[in-house]
């Protein structure tokens, strides 16, 4: 294994292990930190945690147990994935854990880029956009475990971190690689080991990729690892997939803005049912009537 990956949600680690895929590595997603080794083909370990909203303390933890099976299976570099939303909040997760990963690896210049194009979030000026919004007016505000009130990603990294916070701007960031590498040791000069790099365009995302091929660690969303696996002497390719027939059952438990429209979008089109959390959790309603309820749809079920 080549790159060892810690994901704070299993969602978001499978967004990374198909991104990484798609551009040529070897991918396993885990869920949870395996018992065993890893497959002696995987070039790519993806360690799927449920981090990103327990206790620091916790996360932390669970972080450095992952990252301790991916060393004990040769990874060379390491990347901790959060969401391109950045979500957190003053007390963590992202800064604790990268604290603890950047002490643990001995990484003096750790990049941050919750930034991907293709999705809509772009990093500018150190600021966090969603398509043309700045991240504070873009419904995330209102999440209800995170709530994301400051789009400056300095600002809110701040209180999460015992570390300086640097930047890297969009200017340097066109200028390529070198440039950016350049700018990194620049900050690190400066006392900054926290480093926010401003991203815009896949381009921009692949010539960070190239800037941190020597970087025990790299931070962000799944985006920023789009430049990575070529360091690795990887090339893009389609990566093999075979569907399974038979009926579907979509689950959702997002509550954003986009998930509720897609959510409104299909149920207007398909069978879909609501399930209330105080109503599993009563047993008022038990799995095997909602598995029974999906047998029974047609087409597509969607559980919410």
């Amino acid at each position: 294994m080549k790159l060892g990956c810690i994901g704070d949600d299993f969602t978001g680690s499978s967004d990374l292990a198909n991104t990484l895929a798609k551009h040529g590595m070897r991918v396993a997603q885990y869920s949870g930190i395996p018992a065993g080794p890893a497959a002696p083909e995987v070039e790519a370990g993806v360690v799927s945690l449920k981090s990103r909203s327990i206790a620091p303390e916790d996360a932390v933890t669970q972080s450095l147990a992952a990252l301790k099976w991916l060393q004990d299976q040769g990874c060379t570099q390491f990347f901790f994935k959060y969401c391109s939303t950045f979500d957190s909040t003053p007390k963590g997760n992202i800064g604790p854990v990268a604290d603890a990963l950047a002490d643990a690896l001995g990484a003096d210049r750790v990049i941050f880029c919750p930034a991907f194009p293709g999705t809509g979030r772009s990093v500018y000026q150190g600021h966090l956009f969603v398509n043309d919004v700045l991240l504070n007016a873009s419904g995330m505000q209102n999440h209800p475990l995170t709530p994301m009130t400051d789009p400056d990603l300095r600002r809110w990294l701040a209180p999460q971190t015992t570390n300086q916070i640097g930047h890297v701007a969009a200017a340097t960031v066109f200028k390529g690689a070198e440039a950016i590498l350049k700018a990194l040791d620049a900050q690190h000069a400066a006392g900054k080991r926290h480093i926010v790099v401003d991203a815009i365009r896949d381009a921009d995302l692949m010539e960070i990729g190239r800037a941190a091929a020597d970087l025990p660690l790299v931070t962000g969303g799944s985006g920023v690892a789009l430049g990575l696996p070529r360091n690795f002497g990887c090339t893009p390719g389609v990566p093999v997939w075979t569907g399974q027939a038979g009926p579907v059952l979509a689950v959702s438990g997002s509550c954003s803005a986009a998930t509720r429209a897609q959510v409104k979008y299909h149920a207007a089109r398909h069978p879909a049912r609501e399930v209330v959390a105080e109503d599993i959790i009563e047993q008022r309603i038990m799995p095997d009537a909602i598995l029974d309820w999906a047998l029974a749809a047609w087409r597509v079920a969607l559980d919410l």
